[in-house]
């Protein structure tokens, strides 16, 4: 069984840093997703991350947000910088199997364990 738990969320000032973390047991060979949602908009991708490291970013974060992962430790990063209030939403890590451990794709769909979220707040 996958149980996924996001952490490091927080308030932070126009151009600041976060980094957060997603704890995924059991999920070594799995893909791993971000996502978020903001107050009343539906959720969207942030990028995704194979078992073999291949990262996918959509276009609004691209150059700003960075995906990591330990293996080892079965943790997965996503370090964000020069955030926006554009930025403001309950962000989620979510897994999910792909055969190709080089593949994944920033698809809810194709995701079958999600955490909880943890809530990132961009404002002065």
């Amino acid at each position: 069984q996958v149980q996924l738990v996001e952490s490091g969320g927080g308030l932070v000032q126009p151009g600041g840093s976060l980094r957060l973390s997603c704890a995924a047991s059991g999920a070594t060979f799995y893909a791993v997703g971000w996502f978020r949602q903001a107050p009343g908009k539906e959720r969207e991708g942030v990028g995704c991350i194979s078992s073999d490291k291949i990262t996918k970013y959509v276009d609004s974060v691209k150059g700003r947000f960075t995906l990591s992962r330990d293996n080892a430790k079965n943790t997965i990063d996503l370090q964000m910088n020069s955030l926006n209030p554009e930025d403001t939403a309950v962000y989620y890590c979510a897994s999910g199997y792909y055969t190709d451990s080089q593949r994944c794709a920033v698809v809810e769909a194709d995701y079958n364990y999600w955490g909880q979220g943890t809530q990132v707040t961009v404002s002065s």
